[in-house]
């Protein structure tokens, strides 16, 4: 039976250490992320919003890397936004950028009025293409 395996990317930033918890759990053939934020390498908030969306599919991108993923493999996602009705359009962006185009993973967005100090977060669920020991 496979184990629960941590998956950290290469260049991890600082808020693994500080908060105690790991990038994403490897469980079978499944990746399951934790929430990404557009954080500097030191943990630090990004503070264009912006730029604070696209460092958290950076984070994203290099976290599904680790497990030999890609945004292709994503199957479900939920995203956290401090201001929905006004980060909406940005969010937008930069999703489109990503996933031009279908077949599109199932997304979830929520509101909330509390992500420490930043204003968006994703967290996902991957299938693993091929299983890696």
């Amino acid at each position: 039976m496979n184990q629960p395996k941590p998956i950290f990317p290469a260049n991890r930033h600082a808020l693994y250490e500080k908060h105690g918890y790991s990038a994403a759990i490897r469980s079978g053939d499944l990746l399951f992320v934790s929430g990404q934020v557009g954080s500097r390498d030191d943990g630090t908030p990004e503070p264009d919003f912006a730029t604070q969306v696209e460092r958290a599919f950076d984070n994203l991108k290099d976290t599904l890397a680790a497990a030999g993923c890609t945004f292709a493999d994503l199957i479900d996602v939920t995203t956290f936004h401090t201001d929905p009705e006004n980060q909406f359009s940005t969010i937008m962006q930069v999703k489109q950028a990503i996933f031009p185009q279908p077949p599109y993973p199932n997304w979830t967005a929520v509101g909330v009025n509390w992500l420490a100090g930043f204003d968006f977060e994703i967290k996902v669920i991957a299938r693993i293409p091929e299983l890696q020991e």
